[in-house]
């Protein structure tokens, strides 16, 4: 059966059709390397670079697009993921391109198409209606509606991928059968990173066999896994902050666990945000900080071959290829159900003579790089660290004002819950001393904590300059003012004593409706009110 794949990527969706001797015959997208990268993986598809939008009439689809018996398509995801501006961005254009492609998939079944498929993340599903009818899709004369007969959310672990990667698959199609259904028969990271070798590592195997498909290939043919993935202190501190210690979000495992399915592999290569992906680092068997994964690892997450090859210049083009595919056994999966229901023989066709990409990144030494200084209006909002008990938590933000004048301000804020529910109060000086005064060893934190900044000589323009230059040689950082106030807490009211301390809440008015307060979120709140305070 002749397939056309839109949206096609680095050719993750085709990949998994031709594995079972489906026959692609034509790909579309908009961005060069993903053309170059499926035709170097799909020599014999014509892969067309040109914008969908302008498929919009039957003429110019027809002159493009060939009649085939199945159509796939990955409109792209960015609009409608939960992580881009938490899921409201603005999502226009990606309902246009969703729509242009539906245009094509009806248009198309007036001939010999049979099954078509559109997978996107989950949240897109929201954005896809039951049905189209003619002219919704800008089609010219009457036809029947394009019925959107199934829809489901698929998870790629399920379908032997060693990812846990959720999306939205819709359409004409046959529902797949799950090859790995339980967690138990999921593929794990430690099986791909043990196959395919330590990328550190300077005595490489004569051979590395892909841990999904069982063929092997000498190991001077594995390309982009052998170079240097580290990443600096200043990102991974950051991103272990973020993953372990978010304000309102829960726990994450630092560096990855091994043990389990990736996570979901994002299209964009970041070291210090809470989604990065960060490996424990060994080099000739000794601890060597911390690395991002290779873009061999992420594509073997991905269920690509060991052999499949990315047309990229540099690391993190080739990542966003990789990370904006489909993964191939979860394609692999529906042509099987729709080889099943057409009572076609299924045909196993995995390896392949490898081809060399234009950029081989083995052997690449990665630049050490420094904190990009920030914009001189930047925000900062984050709570004192590792100071987060059943809900609370204290804040030291320069937001809810204007930037003006070289005028800066700094608030200490005391927060409970997340979302919609989330309550938050500034609490004077006065305030958090009368709820504290009575507790044992008080009078000796209140010492602790005037001495301390009484020493910090830093203005409100001071702390902001050493925050937008990520330079604490001169001034000291709001980072680690936060740090410092963590230090006096622990230090006057240590966790294993104090951890389960609670103080009657008797300023419920200025906007925590709670009965009792954590004592030692009490008392970070009594520090960096102090702090702010002490600000000129």
């Amino acid at each position: 059966m002749r397939v056309a794949d839109f949206f096609c990527g680095a050719g993750g969706f085709s990949e998994g059709f031709r594995q079972k001797g489906f026959d692609v015959v034509f790909a579309l997208d908009n961005w060069e390397p993903a053309v170059k990268t499926h035709d170097l993986n799909h020599p014999d598809c014509k892969c067309v670079q040109m914008d969908i939008l302008n498929l919009d009439t039957p003429a110019k689809i027809d002159a493009v697009v060939p009649d085939v018996d199945i159509i796939i398509g990955s409109p792209p995801c960015v609009a409608f993921s939960g992580s881009n501006k938490a899921g409201k961005a603005d999502k226009s254009l990606g309902i246009k391109l969703i729509e242009a492609y539906l245009r094509i998939v009806a248009w198309k079944s007036k001939g010999t198409l049979k099954y078509w498929i559109l997978e996107n993340v989950p949240n897109s599903g929201n954005y896809i209606k039951e049905k189209y009818s003619w002219r919704e899709l800008g089609l010219p004369g009457k036809g029947p509606d394009l019925e959107v007969r199934q829809r489901n959310i698929l998870n790629a672990a399920l379908y032997g991928a060693p990812q846990k990667r959720k999306r939205f698959v819709c359409g004409d199609y046959p529902v797949p059968i799950e090859t790995n259904p339980t967690t138990r028969d999921w593929v794990t990271m430690a099986k791909v990173m043990n196959a395919l070798t330590n990328p550190l590592c300077n005595k490489k195997p004569a051979k590395i066999t892909d841990p999904l498909y069982g063929f092997s290939i000498p190991s001077s043919q594995l390309t982009d896994h052998f170079y240097d993935s580290h990443v600096e202190e200043y990102e991974w501190s950051r991103a272990k902050r973020l993953k372990e210690d978010h304000g309102f979000m829960g726990k994450m495992d630092f560096p990855e666990r091994l043990d389990r399915a990736a996570r979901t592999v994002m299209a964009t290569m970041s070291a210090s945000t809470r989604e990065s992906m960060i490996f424990a680092a060994k080099k000739d068997g000794k601890d060597a900080g911390f690395r991002l994964p290779t873009i061999r690892e992420i594509a073997t997450f991905m269920s690509f071959p060991i052999n499949y090859q990315f047309e990229g210049g540099n690391e993190g083009t080739k990542y966003k290829l990789v990370g904006n595919a489909v993964c191939c056994k979860l394609s692999a999966a529906l042509a099987a159900a729709i080889a099943k229901r057409e009572r076609i023989p299924l045909s196993e066709c995995v390896a392949f003579p490898s081809r060399k990409p234009s950029v081989n990144l083995n052997g690449m030494k990665r630049i050490a790089k420094s904190p990009k200084p920030k914009r001189p209006d930047a925000r900062f909002s984050v709570h004192i660290p590792y100071l987060k008990i059943k809900g609370f938590r204290v804040e030291l933000t320069n937001k809810g004002f204007e930037f003006g004048n070289s005028k800066f301000k700094w608030t200490a804020i005391l927060h409970h819950g997340s979302g919609k529910d989330a309550k938050k109060a500034t609490l004077t000086e006065r305030d958090v001393e009368s709820m504290l005064s009575k507790e044992p060893g008080f009078k000796r934190f209140k010492k602790l904590v005037e001495t301390e900044f009484k020493n910090v000589r830093v203005t409100s323009a001071q702390l902001q300059e050493s925050y937008v230059l990520n330079d604490a040689s001169k001034n000291l950082t709001p980072d680690g003012a936060l740090m410092l106030m963590k230090s006096l807490v622990d230090k006057a009211y240590p966790e294993s004593k104090f951890g389960e301390t609670f103080i009657e809440n008797t300023r419920a008015s200025k906007g925590i409706s709670r009965s009792q307060i954590p004592l030692r979120v009490l008392a970070g709140m009594y520090a960096c009110t102090i702090f702010v305070h002490r600000l000129s």
